[in-house]
């Protein structure tokens, strides 16, 4: 009886912690805020980092215990902004390590491009993921980005601004992670595609994405 019990208990702890795991699908803003206190190898200058930071562990350090998420910018750069407005640029790396903040995008570009400088076999890569649309204070909210990269026959996720400092994987495929990102995420994908660059892939072209599908 106390085995069973025991057993019963385990299932509903487990229960709780999948449900408390899954992120609030109604905002954008980061899970959880920075930690200033996460260890990683501080550089004076981004410069600096480039000869220090040697794997993604590094980048993702550094990302925990300082990157901040930038709501006003998100906003700006919603689609329904982009439309009225086409001068907001994203951050070049340089540019974000000195400010430490922005958004899903920003964060991204300074992931892949940091990592193909330290550790181009790596092979890192942006995914962009297209969600159902969302609409914070009038702004309609689709994309996300952030970054894959592999070793070991293995791919990786992480630049996260969801969940800035956390490194995603192994997976067998991107699939495999977006399947599980859906779930995390609370809102339904409608496609994904990993990408050479951030910039602005025309509906004509990126809407040749890959819709995701389940096992």
């Amino acid at each position: 009886m106390y085995k069973i019990l025991v057993l019963v208990g385990l299932f509903f702890l487990s229960g709780c912690a999948s449900v408390l795991h899954i992120a609030n699908p109604s905002s954008d803003t980061p899970e959880y805020t920075r930690d200033s206190t996460v260890p990683f190898k501080a550089a004076d200058s981004y410069e600096h980092a480039l000869h220090i930071w040697k794997t993604p562990e590094d980048i993702n350090a550094w990302i925990a215990a300082n990157f901040s998420y930038d709501t006003p910018r998100a906003m700006r750069l919603s689609e329904s902004q982009r439309t009225k407005n086409e001068q907001f640029s994203i951050y070049h790396p340089l540019e974000f390590f000195k400010t430490k903040a922005g958004v899903c995008v920003d964060l991204s570009r300074f992931g892949v491009e940091t990592l193909r400088r330290i550790d181009p076999q790596s092979d890192p890569k942006y995914l962009m993921i297209e969600f159902n649309p969302i609409q914070i204070k009038g702004n309609t909210l689709r994309l996300h980005w952030l970054v894959s990269f592999k070793r070991d026959g293995k791919t990786y996720f992480f630049a996260d601004s969801k969940r800035p400092g956390h490194i995603a994987g192994p997976y067998n495929d991107t699939q495999a992670f977006i399947n599980e990102y859906e779930e995390y995420r609370g809102r339904k994908i409608i496609a994904f595609r990993e990408l050479a660059s951030y910039q602005k892939q025309r509906r004509t072209q990126a809407l040749q994405l890959q819709a995701p599908e389940k096992p």
